[in-house]
C-alpha cells in the first residue's frame, strides 16, 4: 500500500506540474484583455523592469509585488488581503512614528491604526504614484508624511518624505518601516509554501544594511531591500500589534527602523542594543526623505554580489562573526570610498589591525577577540557612511567545552536516590536565572529527560566527551547510562525493548506521595502527560538521543584506552544499533519524518561496516532506505509533526546523499540555504531560522513565546549537510561561510561559566540567552559531530583558515588547528579529508609547489596511546590498516605525517 501511496504522488505530480505551465499561459492571455469588471477601481497597477507593482487604490499601500519574469509569485501576502484589509494589520508601504514635542511625553503614529483613503498626488517623471497620508493618521500629527513609489535608475522606491509642520523643533525617536512579505504559512501543504511563501533575515548594519527576502524552496530570484536615502538599519522590532495571529505557521512581521531612542527609552530600557539607538530633530518646517529601494539578486548566493554592484559597503568575515579569543579572525571590506575610522565597542573588545589587501582589492584586517562577550565594530567611511559589524568573543574553543562538560556534571547533576521517576543520577535541565535544577515543570518533556527539551542536558554531556573525553565526567555518566538511561528512559526488556519512553517526568498526583508537584505549576494540559501517555514509545524523536549516547560511548570504548569500563564497545555499538532499528519499528508514524540528530544513524552504519557486523549493517542500511525512497518520492521531503520545520532537513540531506538520491539532496540543501542566511552579524550569521521552541524547550513564563530564536540547535544541526555539501563542491566559498556560522553559532551562546542556554532572545526588548538550558543538547550534537577545520584558497579572498590561524612560510602554507576536538581537516585546495577517530592534529601544512600535505599529530596521551586515521582522497600510508583507518602508534613526541 506504502508503494501505492508513492506511486499515486508521483503520478500526481506529472499531470499537475504540466497543467500548472499551461494555466500560466492561458492566464497570461487572459490578462491582456480589456478589463470590464471595474476592479481597475479597487487597484493601482504599474511594471517597472524589475516588478509588477499593485497598489489599494485607497490606501496606496503594496497588493501585490510579482517578479516580472514570474509574475504569479508574489512577494507579499496578497493571496489574503481580503481577510488582513481590516485597522491595524500592517502592509508594505506604512510607516510607524514615535514624536516628541518640547519636554512632552513620547506619541505614537502609525498609518496602520485606522484606515482611510489617502490624497492621491500628482505625479510625473519616474513618480510612479503618491500620497498624502494624513488621512490615516491621527490630526495631532506634528508633521506631514507623503509616500512616493519611483523609479531610481530603474529600480523601484519606496520615499517618505517627513515635514516638520508645527512651529517648534520636534524628535522623532522611532521611524520604522513594517516588512510584509508573505511569510504566513497557515492552511498551506509544505508543496505550497515551498512555491508560495518567503523569509527574511535582517542585517542590521545601519547604512550597509538591509533585507533578504528569500522562498521558502531556495530557488529563484531572492529580493532585498536596500536602503537608499536616510534608511540606516539600526534595530528590527516585531509588530506585536498586528493582530494576524502569531503561531507556528507564522513567525509574525518586523519593522525596519531606522531610528528606535523612543523605545530604547522605554520597552527596551536597560538591554543593549544591536546597534546605539538614535532619534533626529527636525527643525520647524524641514523636510527629510527615507527612502528604500527594492532589488532582485539573480540567487541567494548571489545576494554580495548584488550588494557590490548596488555599490553598499560589503563586508565578510572569516572564520565568521562568533570569535575564540585564539582565533586571528579576518575581516575583508568592498566599498567604493575609504574608510575615514574604525571603532570598537566595548572598548578594547576587539583588536582589529590592517592586513593589505586581498586578491581582489578589498581591504583586510586581523580581528582578534579579546574580552568575553559581544561587541560591535562600526565603519566609518570618508563619505560618512556607517556600518556596523557585530561580532561574539568566546573563549578559545578547547576552554568552552571544557566549561561546559564540567557544569553539566556538576550543577547540573542531579543526585537523589529518593526521586520517585527514576531521574537519579543525571545531568537535567537547569534554570540559570534561578541557579537550580529543573525537577518540576507542567511540561512533562523538561523534567522527564526526555523528548528535546529533557534530554538535551544528558545527550549534551555525553557528546562533550566525542569532543574532548575526561574520565572523571565519563565515569559519571557510565552511571547514568547503568542507573537511569537503560531500564528507565528506555525499555531493557519486554515487548517493548529498546523502545524510548516520552518521559520519565509524569502527572499522576493520586499514585504518588503529597509533595510530588509544585502547586504553582498549571499540570492542567495537554503538556502534563499521565503515566500511560509518558511511558508511550512512539515517539521517534527521542531515539537519536538515545542511539547517539550509545554511539559516542562505543567510540570511547573501542578508539581509547582506560576511559569506559561498565560495558565493552561491543555491547555499545549493539544498542546503537537496536535503538535505530527500534525507532522504525515502535515509532513508524514520525519516523516517516527526518529526524533531528538523524545523521548519527548515517554514523552507526558507517561504524557497524567498519567492524564487519554485515548483518546489522546490511539491515540498517534497507531501513534506511526505506525512509530515504520515501523522501525520493515528496517534492519537499522535510515535514515534521509542525507544518514547516527545519530539522528534518539534515537528516534527509544525508540520507540522500548516502543513496545516491542527488536531485533530492540538492533540493534539500537549496532550502536549508533558504532559512540559513551568511551575514556580517554573529547572531544571523549561519542562524537557521526557529521561531517556536521557546514555547516548547524554553523556560516557561513571559519570554515563551513565538520568536525569532538565535542560534537554536537548528544552526548547528544544519551546518552539517552544508559542510558536508562544502567538502564535495571545495569551490564554493558561500556553503562554508553559512556553515561554519551555523557551528560555531551552536557554541556562542555558552556562558563564561559553562551553561549551555536553549538559544538566545532575538526580540530587542530582551536580547539575552533563554533561562533554562532546554533542547540545547540536540544543537551541541550538530557541533560535536561536524566541529573542523578548513584550509581554503578562494580566488578573490586568498588563503582563508577555518577553525585554525594561518601562517604562510615561502611557499609552504599552514594552518595551526585550534578547535576543542582536533581531530577533522579539510585541504579544499587537494580535496583532502582526514579524520581522526583517537588522537588529534596540531597543525596542517600545504605546499603550494609540490602539493605536498604535512600533517602533524600531538602526542600521546594516558587514554590515547594510538591514532587512528581516516583519509578520503588518493593516499596510500605505510601503516597499518584496522576497521578502515590508519592505526598510529603515538609517542612522546609529535608526529609528521607526509600525504
Amino acid at each position: 500500500m506504502k508503494h501505492i501511496k508513492l506511486w499515486m504522488a508521483v503520478l500526481l505530480c506529472a499531470i499537475i506540474l504540466p497543467e500548472a505551465q499551461a494555466q500560466q499561459t492561458y492566464w497570461s492571455r487572459v490578462e491582456k484583455r480589456e478589463s470590464t469588471l471595474g476592479v481597475s477601481d479597487v487597484y493601482q497597477k504599474f511594471e517597472t523592469p524589475d516588478f509588477r507593482l499593485k497598489l489599494v487604490r485607497a490606501s496606496q499601500t503594496v497588493a501585490a509585488l510579482n517578479p516580472v519574469k514570474e509574475p504569479y509569485f508574489d512577494f507579499t501576502p496578497g493571496d489574503r488581503l481580503e481577510i488582513r484589509d481590516k485597522d491595524s494589520l500592517y502592509h508594505l508601504g506604512d510607516i510607524n512614528l514615535r514624536i516628541k514635542e518640547a519636554n512632552d511625553e513620547w506619541k505614537k503614529y502609525s498609518t496602520a491604526y485606522h484606515r482611510a483613503t489617502v490624497t492621491p498626488l500628482s505625479t510625473s517623471g519616474n513618480i510612479l504614484a503618491a500620497a498624502d497620508l494624513a488621512n490615516t493618521l491621527p490630526s495631532d500629527i506634528p508633521v506631514s508624511v507623503k509616500r512616493y513609489y519611483e523609479l531610481d535608475n530603474d529600480k523601484l522606491v519606496i520615499r517618505f518624505e517627513i515635514t516638520n509642520k508645527s512651529g517648534a523643533p520636534i524628535e522623532i525617536g522611532a521611524l520604522g518601516i513594517p516588512m510584509i512579505f508573505n511569510n504566513i504559512l497557515e492552511g498551506k501543504s509544505l508543496v505550497e509554501t515551498h512555491a508560495q511563501n518567503v523569509f527574511f533575515d535582517p542585517y542590521m548594519g545601519k547604512d550597509a544594511g538591509y533585507l533578504e527576502v528569500k522562498r521558502l524552496s531556495g530557488r529563484g530570484p531572492a529580493l532585498l531591500v536596500l536602503p537608499k536615502e536616510n534608511m540606516a538599519f539600526e534595530a528590527y522590532r516585531p509588530l506585536l500589534d498586528d493582530p494576524t495571529p502569531k503561531s507556528i505557521v507564522f513567525e509574525g512581521f518586523h519593522e525596519w527602523m531606522v531610528y528606535s531612542k523612543a523605545y530604547a527609552d522605554n520597552e527596551w530600557k536597560g538591554v543593549e542594543q544591536w546597534n546605539e539607538p538614535t532619534s533626529i530633530v527636525l527643525k520647524p518646517r524641514e523636510s527629510k526623505n527615507f527612502s528604500f529601494k527594492l532589488v532582485l539578486s539573480e540567487g541567494i548566493k548571489n545576494i554580495q554580489e548584488t550588494l557590490v554592484q548596488e555599490e553598499l559597503p560589503v563586508a565578510v568575515g572569516v572564520p565568521g562573526y562568533v570569535l575564540p579569543q585564539d582565533i586571528k579572525g579576518q575581516l575583508f571590506i568592498q566599498y567604493k570610498n575609504e574608510i575615514a575610522s574604525l571603532m570598537v565597542e566595548p572598548k578594547g573588545a576587539l583588536e582589529v589591525k590592517p592586513d593589505g589587501k586581498a586578491p581582489s582589492g578589498s581591504l583586510r584586517y586581523v580581528v582578534q577577540g579579546k574580552k568575553w562577550g559581544r561587541a560591535r565594530l562600526t565603519i566609518t567611511y570618508t563619505d560618512g557612511v556607517q556600518q556596523t559589524v557585530n561580532y561574539k568573543v568566546i573563549k578559545p574553543e578547547s576552554e568552552v567545552i571544557r566549561d561546559f562538560g564540567h557544569f553539566l556534571t556538576t550543577e547540573q547533576w542531579f543526585d537523589d536516590p529518593n526521586d520517585p521517576f527514576g531521574r537519579n543520577p543525571s545531568p537535567i535541565t537547569y534554570d540559570y536565572e534561578k541557579k537550580e535544577q529543573v525537577t518540576k515543570d507542567g511540561r512533562a518533556w523538561i523534567s522527564g529527560l526526555s523528548d528535546e527539551g529533557g534530554a538535551g542536558s544528558w545527550l549534551a554531556a555525553i557528546m562533550k566527551q566525542l569532543v574532548q573525553p575526561d574520565r572523571e565526567e565519563i565515569a559519571k555518566l557510565q552511571h547514568f547510562v547503568d542507573e537511569t538511561l537503560w531500564g528507565n528512559i528506555q525499555y531493557n526488556e519486554g515487548p517493548n525493548k529498546y523502545g524510548v519512553k516520552k518521559s520519565v517526568f509524569y502527572y499522576a498526583p493520586d499514585s504518588l506521595p503529597k509533595g510530588t508537584y509544585d502547586e504553582k505549576i498549571n499540570y492542567n494540559t495537554w503538556a502534563a502527560w499521565d503515566h500511560k501517555h509518558a511511558n508511550d514509545p512512539g515517539r521517534s524523536y527521542n531515539y537519536p538521543h538515545v542511539a547517539a549516547a550509545y554511539w559516542t560511548m562505543y567510540r570511547l570504548a573501542r578508539y581509547h584506552q582506560g576511559l569506559v569500563d561498565n560495558h565493552s564497545w561491543e555491547w555499545y555499538l549493539e544498542n546503537a544499533y537496536q535503538t535505530s532499528v527500534a525507532m522504525v519499528e515502535k515509532a513508524p508514524y514520525y519516523a516517516q519524518f527526518g529526524q533531528m540528530e538523524g545523521s548519527v544513524f548515517l554514523l552507526i552504519l558507517k561504524d557497524l561496516q567498519n567492524e564487519g557486523l554485515t548483518k546489522e549493517a546490511t539491515d540498517l542500511e534497507n531501513r534506511m532506505k526505506e525512509r530515504a525512497e520515501h523522501w525520493r518520492a515528496l517534492d519537499y521531503p522535510f515535514g515534521s509533526e509542525m507544518p514547516w520545520d527545519s530539522t528534518g532537513q539534515e537528516e534527509v540531506y544525508m540520507w540522500s546523499d548516502y543513496f545516491g538520491f542527488d536531485r533530492k539532496a540538492f533540493i534539500t540543501l537549496n532550502a536549508i540555504l533558504a532559512y540559513m542566511p551568511t551575514m556580517p552579524h554573529w547572531g544571523y550569521n549561519g542562524n537557521a531560522r526557529r521561531y517556536w521552541d521557546f514555547l516548547y524547550g524554553g523556560k516557561a513564563g513571559e519570554t515563551s513565546r513565538v520568536e525569532r530564536q538565535i542560534h537554536h540547535y537548528g544552526s548547528s544541526l544544519n551546518a552539517i549537510p552544508v559542510l558536508n555539501q562544502f567538502r564535495k563542491k571545495p569551490d564554493d566559498l558561500y556553503l562554508l561561510r553559512v556553515g561554519y556560522g551555523g557551528l560555531l553559532g551552536g557554541i556562542s551562546n555558552i556562558t563564561q561559566d559553562g551553561f549551555g542556554p536553549a538559544a538566545f532572545h532575538s526580540y530587542p526588548s530582551t536580547l539575552k540567552i533563554d533561562g533554562i538550558s532546554g533542547d540545547y543538547g540536540s544543537g551541541f550534537y550538530g557541533y560535536a559531530v561536524n566541529t573542523s577545520s578548513y584550509l581554503v584558497k578562494d580566488e578573490h579572498l586568498g588563503w582563508l583558515a577555518f577553525g585554525g590561524n594561518l601562517a604562510q612560510k615561502g611557499d609552504v602554507v599552514e594552518m595551526e588547528i585550534t578547535t576543542a576536538a582536533k581531530s577533522r581537516v579539510f585541504i579544499a585546495p587537494k580535496n583532502l579529508w582526514m579524520t581522526l577517530d583517537a588522537g588529534t592534529f596540531k597543525k596542517v601544512s600545504y605546499n603550494l609547489v609540490t602539493g605536498e600535505v604535512m600533517a602533524t599529530l600531538n602526542n600521546k596521551t594516558e587514554h590515547t596511546p594510538v591514532a587512528y586515521l581516516r583519509v578520503d582522497g588518493t593516499v596510500t600510508l605505510p601503516y597499518k590498516m584496522v576497521r578502515g583507518a590508519y592505526e598510529i602508534e603515538l609517542g612522546k613526541k609529535e608526529i609528521q605525517i607526509k600525504l
